[in-house]
C-alpha cells in the first residue's frame, strides 16, 4: 500500500473525501483504498474572549489516500473511480504517473494529526515588531511592541514603557490584542 496526494477543490476537501469514501464502499474497493484522509490539525485560539478549538487543514486543496499499487501502478478500477469522482482534480505527480508519498512524509502528516488531537496547537497571530495593547492583568491598557513570541508556551514578550523606560513584560497571548 502506498499513499497518494489528490488535488481537490479548495474549501470542499471534507465533502469530496466523504463522497469518495461512499463511492469506494459502493463499488466494493474497500480493500484497495482503505483510507482517505483530509490532513488537519487542532488549533486553540481566543476569539471574543472565549477559548475555542477548531480543525485547520494542513494542506488546503489536497487530500491523501492509501491505495494498493502494483510496481508503482495504481489498479485501473481504482484509477477510474478516483478520476470520475466529482471535485477531484488529479493526482500529484507527473501527468498519468501519480507519485506516491515517501513513508517519512506520510508518518510526519499522521504524527502531526495525532499530536494536535492530544494537545491542540496554540495559534498566536502576533509577530515581532507589532503594536499591541494589554487588555488584561497588571499592565492593562498599556500599549507596547511585541519583542518575542513563544508559541510552545503561549507567551508573548511585550516591550511596555513604564515611567518613561522600556520594560520587557511576559504575558499570555490572550492578554494582548493588536492595535
Amino acid at each position: 500500500m502506498n499513499w497518494y496526494v489528490l488535488r481537490v477543490q479548495s474549501g470542499r476537501e471534507d465533502r469530496v473525501a466523504e463522497n469518495l469514501r461512499k463511492r469506494i464502499k459502493a463499488s466494493g474497493l474497500d480493500e484497495k483504498i482503505p483510507q482517505v484522509l483530509v490532513p488537519t490539525e487542532t488549533v486553540s485560539e481566543i476569539k471574543g474572549g472565549k477559548k475555542r478549538t477548531r480543525k485547520r487543514k494542513l494542506y488546503p486543496g489536497y487530500i491523501i489516500c492509501e491505495m494498493a499499487a502494483v510496481e508503482g501502478q495504481i489498479d485501473e478500477d481504482v484509477w477510474f473511480l478516483i478520476r470520475e469522482t466529482s471535485g477531484i482534480g488529479d493526482f500529484v505527480g507527473a501527468p498519468g504517473r501519480p507519485a506516491p508519498m515517501a513513508p517519512r512524509e506520510v508518518q510526519s502528516v499522521l504524527d502531526t494529526m495525532e499530536q494536535s488531537e492530544e494537545k491542540p496547537k496554540i495559534q498566536i497571530q502576533f509577530e515581532k515588531g507589532e503594536s499591541v495593547k494589554v487588555k488584561e492583568g497588571p499592565f492593562e491598557s498599556f500599549d507596547g511592541i511585541v519583542d518575542d513570541v513563544d508559541a510552545e508556551k503561549g507567551m508573548v514578550k511585550v516591550i511596555v514603557t513604564i515611567f518613561g523606560r522600556p520594560t520587557p513584560v511576559e504575558l499570555e497571548y490572550w492578554q494582548v490584542e493588536a492595535i
